[in-house]
């Protein structure tokens, strides 16, 4: 066999490597394809962020129903934004028309059905993942919103918008800057914060609230209040509505919150609606949401309050769409957490945070509590968190704000802090002051020493700072609101009520002279000396006792109260039907009494206001400024 010339075996190579190019181009080209479309299609992509952002996934929630041109407004709206090259998903719900209309409707339900799915089939998204959910049944907004999400991490959040929704091009650039310094920023993260809604802040549902008002330098705020026109949700906090939700749904609880418009609108639509369910968990968790203030009526999303479940006719826009051509500030300025103000459903300001640890940090917040220069310090050393949650809603029922909590440090009083209470860390606070090492190391009394310790320095802190104070325990409640005692008389600095441990010091230059650390000294020693008689209580009768004996031998005005002119004692036994007599002020119990009894017969006496479910207060009562 002879081989080709050269002359001829040249073109056939020159054709052989010609293929095998072309080959390999379109391999390289069809694997290329087949990633995109695999990119495209994935549900879990991490968008493109530069280095110092976080990587996050932001997915749309758009929920719609038959509103085919409210719903092609919403989509460009949203095409058009600025999304900086990062990769976003767009999640389309469509409910479904009801089955049960007649045929008529029917025939053209399914006519305004097929546009809309025509539409978003049509419908270009190039920023990330497009995925269309065409229910087979009617749903309701309800479920639109709940089903709508379950996030797959902590690192994955949900912009929920309706179809009558308009967003600004500059919606995602504040959305990204906002999730990067106050959800990954450490420095300015809470577990509070919940999400943040574009809309304008327009409403207080809690019933006689605070005019909705902050100031015009403000950017920026926290309220309870969720937002339904463009709201973006953190994920811990969405997951943990939805177990909540199903623990009350399965028990047949309803969302019903006395003192709230919303209970109103539950009442009168039910179940086709689901943000009373939220706002109840937000009460009881004491959640807050961010909120934008941009004036002139201007938001980074609207609502044109089309005729729907919300509207029976079209309203028009709420607001003005802020965009390049109007705004006139810094849109990703961003301050401090703790710069922010946090407004309750009243509107009402809340400060959360304020856990005293130290005698320098006591100061400035004694002075923010007090009310004509006294304090209420409230012992939470030994009662019961459902009974200290009960006496905070009688504080907040009462509009009484002049209090300080003080307590061992725990879990419980760190949530109590975060809600906005003013608490007390006995532990740290007397190790700042040192104090500590006056508690020793009897194991049968430390934590007594401990509570007079914390008792005796704060009282300290009061008298220096100018405040007189009331020192309770947590089994002390007041009936109608009213001051402990209407008129004390002025020629005694001290009140002594031996039987509750109810005790009131005057600030006057005589109580400021002796309360000193000699006296203190004093009264740690004999709380030593008497551990082994057996003396202690678990509560305020054992302190008063010895502050009484020392401060007498020093001249101290001490008067005696008469307790049981104005203080009715609860637990005196099962069978007994409580009722306030006249003059009583206050009620009582022994903290040996159980707490089965003491909580019925509060109920009876119309004495317990929390929820037993999630231990907050059961109604909303607001108290204008």
């Amino acid at each position: 066999m002879s081989l080709p010339k050269r002359s001829s075996f040249l073109p056939l190579l020159f054709f052989f490597l010609l293929i095998l190019s072309l080959s390999a181009l379109f391999f390289f080209y069809s694997c290329s394809y087949r990633s995109s479309l695999h990119f495209s299609n994935s549900l879990s992509f991490n968008p493109i962020s530069s280095p110092s952002s976080p990587n996050f996934i932001l997915t749309i929630k758009l929920l719609t129903f038959n509103r085919l041109q409210s719903l092609s407004r919403c989509l460009l709206s949203l095409s058009k934004a600025d999304y900086a090259h990062d990769r976003v998903n767009l999640h389309i719900y469509i409910d479904h028309f009801s089955h049960v209309e007649n045929n008529t409707n029917g025939s053209a339900n399914l006519e305004n059905s097929r546009k809309i799915l025509n539409f978003v089939d049509r419908f270009a998204w190039n920023f990330g993942e497009k995925l269309v959910h065409y229910r087979t049944g009617n749903v309701g907004l309800q479920a639109q919103w709940l089903e709508a999400w379950w996030p797959s991490s902590d690192d994955e959040f949900a912009f929920v918008v309706e179809d009558d929704l308009e967003v600004s091009p500059l919606y995602y650039k504040f959305l990204k800057n906002l999730i990067t310094n106050y959800y990954y920023n450490d420095s300015n993260f809470s577990p509070s914060i919940y999400g943040a809604s574009l809309q304008r802040p327009r409403f207080v549902p809690g019933k006689h609230g605070n005019k909705l008002q902050v100031d015009s330098g403000t950017r920026l705020f926290l309220y309870q209040l969720v937002g339904t026109w463009g709201q973006l949700l953190f994920p811990k906090p969405w997951k943990e509505f939805r177990l909540w939700y199903d623990v009350h749904k399965t028990k047949g609880i309803k969302p019903l919150l006395p003192g709230m418009v919303t209970t109103g609108w539950y009442k009168k639509l039910g179940e086709r609606i689901w943000t009373p369910w939220f706002i109840k968990f937000v009460h009881s968790r004491g959640y807050f949401n961010i909120y934008t203030n941009f004036l002139q009526e201007r938001a980074l999303s609207i609502s044109h309050r089309d005729a729907g479940v919300n509207y029976g006719k079209t309203v028009g826009p709420d607001s003005n769409l802020l965009d390049e051509s109007n705004i006139d500030f810094d849109l990703l300025e961003a301050k401090p957490l703790s710069d922010l103000k946090w407004y309750d459903f009243c509107f009402s300001e809340v400060h959360p945070g304020r856990e005293v640890r130290n005698f320098d940090e006591l100061g400035p917040v004694l002075q923010s509590v007090s009310k004509r220069d006294t304090v209420i310090l409230v012992s939470i050393f030994w009662a019961s968190e459902p009974l200290i949650r009960n006496l905070l809603c009688h504080f907040e029922k009462h509009n009484i704000r002049n209090f300080i909590l003080y307590g061992p440090n725990s879990d419980f009083t760190l949530d109590l802090a975060r809600r906005g209470h003013p608490v007390i860390d006995a532990n740290s606070f007397l190790d700042s002051s040192g104090a500590y090492k006056l508690i020793g190391s009897e194991k049968s009394n430390a934590e007594q020493i401990k509570e007079i310790l914390t008792k005796m320095n704060i009282i300290k802190k009061c008298l220096s700072s100018g405040l007189s104070s009331w020192l309770v325990e947590a089994n002390l409640l007041s009936v109608n609101g009213a001051p402990y005692l209407d008129s004390l008389d002025p020629s005694s600095d001290i009140f002594v009520g031996k039987n509750t441990g109810l005790l009131f010091i005057r600030s006057s230059s005589f109580t400021r002279k002796i309360w000193s650390d000699k006296i203190i000294n004093k009264v740690t020693a004999k709380a030593h000396a008497s551990a082994s008689q057996d003396l202690f209580s678990r509560d305020g009768r054992y302190f008063v006792y010895i502050i009484e004996e020392s401060l007498a031998r020093l001249g101290a005005k001490i008067k005696m109260m008469d307790e049981s002119s104005f203080i009715m004692n609860l637990g005196t036994g099962n069978d007994n039907h409580p009722s306030l007599g006249d003059g009583k002020k206050m009620v009582s119990w022994s903290s040996l009494v159980s707490f089965d009894l003491i909580k019925k017969q509060l109920v009876e006496l119309g004495m317990w206001i929390i929820d037993d479910d999630d231990l907050s207060c059961a109604s909303v009562i607001c108290h204008q400024l």
